[in-house]
């Protein structure tokens, strides 16, 4: 077999092949590099902005990002708030540790387009810089520091209201009810039942209890009570058993609340708890039936205290089995056609 003759192809133009130039020799100085360089330069850039920019973006989205906005794109009505308003002392105090120390803790805001932001967390603080700002104009006081957050439902920003005010400060049991029927009222929660099971999952049940009693309070009493957040939990729970246990007491401690007018929350508090610890109204007799007789001691005697927490069977009442084989309905749903309904139907089992 003949043997294949390699082939090769002359250098061009004829001359002997010679070795290849250094390429850094054909660039003079000030000379643009090859155009493939420059893109694959400009393109390295493009994707590393890129890449900044998402996790600009995502930390921003996320919360880990802090934002400095203006005060005035801080709707702070976004939410019912939770507190029903500071004292002048401790707004001062406030106020104070700004001034000298700046913002230290960012407020928490969910984005709600068009350039506003919704408060979720951070009133006493907002409230504080606006002082702040109206009484000595300095740009300083005009922004504050911000977290973007994206809760999912109107429920999850509730929740996340309570929980950071109840890990800073606290509510007073008052005011955890309260948020919880404004809630309710809002469209945000289908009962007050589920209202107190998740803005307050963390508490006990024993606590959650106590703030279903408040509720009561709220619905009778918001309004007439001047400063309802200095209620401590054992004159409030033995004030909501007496709203429970005796019908005309509710009216009577209105009236009293109106006629003595306290103008501090100790002078309030001590109204509360004397009409509380006051011997029962008695029973007025109906005409034809005595009404010259005097009124036994048994009557003057209160109703048994209730032997088990009350459930809300269903929006706006609450059942709550009472000693001696009591059963006890109230709430805001306890109206005179409720009461109709109700002799109609147990007539109707007899």
């Amino acid at each position: 077999m003949a043997k294949r003759k390699r082939l090769t192809v002359p250098p061009l133009g004829g001359f002997a092949p010679t070795a290849a130039p250094e390429t850094k020799s054909m660039i003079g100085p000030g000379l643009a590099p090859a155009p493939i360089s420059r893109v694959t330069g400009e393109a390295a850039a493009t994707a590393a902005l890129r890449e900044v920019a998402e996790e600009l973006t995502s930390a921003r989205s996320e919360g880990r990002l802090m934002l400095r906005l203006e005060l005035d794109r801080i709707e702070e009505g976004w939410l019912v708030r939770d507190r029903l308003g500071i004292e002048t002392e401790e707004l001062a105090s406030l106020m104070t540790s700004l001034a000298t120390h700046g913002q230290r803790s960012p407020i928490e805001v969910a984005d709600m387009g068009e350039g506003r932001f919704g408060l979720i967390s951070g009133w006493r603080r907002v409230t504080a810089l606006r002082r702040l700002l109206a009484e000595t104009g300095e740009a300083r006081f005009a922004t504050v520091l911000a977290i973007l957050r994206r809760p999912d439902t109107a429920a999850a920003a509730y929740v996340a209201m309570v929980e950071e005010n109840e890990i800073r400060l606290g509510l007073s049991y008052f005011e955890r009810a309260r948020i919880a029927a404004k809630a309710v009222d809002a469209g945000v929660f289908a009962t007050e039942k589920l209202a107190l099971q998740q803005l307050y999952a963390s508490a006990s049940r024993a606590k959650r209890s106590k703030i279903g009693s408040f509720l009561g309070i709220y619905h009778v009493l918001d309004g007439a009570l001047r400063f309802p957040s200095a209620l401590p939990e054992r004159l409030g729970l033995a004030l909501a058993r007496r709203l429970e246990e005796e019908a005309g007491f509710a009216a009577r401690l209105v009236a009293a609340l109106a006629a003595g007018a306290p103008d501090t929350a100790e002078a309030e508090l001590q109204l509360i708890a004397d009409q509380v610890a006051a011997e029962p109204a008695p029973e007025t007799p109906e005409a034809g039936q005595g009404a010259d007789r005097p009124v036994p001691d048994a009557a003057r005697t209160p109703r048994p205290r209730s032997a088990a927490p009350a459930s809300e069977v269903r929006p706006g009442l609450f059942l709550k089995g009472a000693a001696r084989g009591e059963l006890v309905l109230y709430g805001p749903a306890v109206d005179e056609a409720f009461r109709e309904r109700l002799r109609d139907w147990l007539a109707a089992q007899a």
